[in-house]
Formats: structure tokens, sequence, C-alpha cells
């Protein structure tokens, strides 16, 4: 990848939730697209509906948190000079949403943020960025900050679905 790979990316989706890494993975996407000058961040918080409810349910709650979260990833954004859409929709599947989504919206990359997880010694990988890195129609970037980076290093913080609550 040339030191220019990043000029040719136009719209940028970064799933948010309220993990470190994902507001890591959104100042990213901001920056590369401050540095290009021209472009677009979607910041997309998904709600994974259990099967047992209908899938436009009323979840009241999660919807409330997550438009803190869209609410916190907008004034990101502002600081850096960005423009930034932010949408919340239910799912079944957070995976499954930000795929169909990149490939309705014509996006140039999927940015994800990865926690780092070892909860039985070894790393995982959460169901999101396997599902987007198998089936996305564009580029999927995945940013992992070390442990000591403090953005989600013990257990439980934040969690592995970046951009879904469930």
């Amino acid at each position: 990848m040339t030191l220019d790979a990043t000029a040719r990316l136009r719209s940028l989706l970064v799933p948010i939730d309220d993990s470190g890494a994902s507001r890591q993975a959104l100042s990213v996407a901001c920056d590369i697209v401050r540095r290009g000058k021209s472009g677009r961040v979607l910041a997309m918080h998904v709600i994974e509906v259990p099967r047992r409810l209908p899938l436009d349910a009323e979840m009241i709650e999660e919807l409330e948190h997550g438009e803190r979260i869209l609410e916190h990833a907008e004034s990101l954004a502002r600081e850096q000079r960005v423009d930034l859409n932010a949408d919340l929709v239910q799912a079944r599947q957070a995976g499954t949403a930000i795929v169909d989504e990149a490939r309705e919206r014509g996006i140039d990359a999927i940015v994800i943020g990865i926690d780092y997880h070892r909860p039985h010694g070894t790393f995982q990988l959460g169901r999101l960025p396997r599902y987007a890195l198998e089936h996305a129609p564009c580029e999927v970037w995945l940013i992992r900050y070390p442990p000591e980076a403090g953005l989600g290093d013990s257990p439980g913080a934040g969690n592995d679905e970046s951009g879904a609550k469930g």
C-alpha cells in the first residue's frame, strides 16, 4: 500500500459502540477524510434485536443508549472538523446490517475498532469483524491497539461486536 492509498477513499463506515476501540476507529476515519479534503464518514450503531422479539420492537433503553453513543460520535467528528452521518438501526445481527449498509451506500471501506479480548487465553475476534471480513463488498480495516493503550484491555470493557449491543 502506498502513502497515497487513503486518498482514494471517499466514504468510510465505522460501526460504533461505547468502546474505546470504536471511538479510535472513528477518529482514524475522520482523520483520513479530513486529510483527503473530501469524503464522508458514516457512524453506525446497531441494536441487535433478540429473535424472540419482532425486528421493529420498541427497545427504549437500547435506543436511548444508542442515541448517546451517536451524539458522542458526532461530537468527536465536530472536534476534527469532519461532517458525520450517524445512523441507528435495529437488526438481528450487527455484521449483516453493517455489510448491507456498505453495499447499499457504495462505501469504500469499513473501519472497525477491535477491543483486545483474551477471555480464555487466546485472542478472540468478534462476530462483526469476522462477518465483515468475509462478506463486505469493500475494504475492511481492523484497528486493534495494544492492551497498554487502555482502550478496553480488561475483560468486559466495551464489547467485541463494535457497533452492537447484545
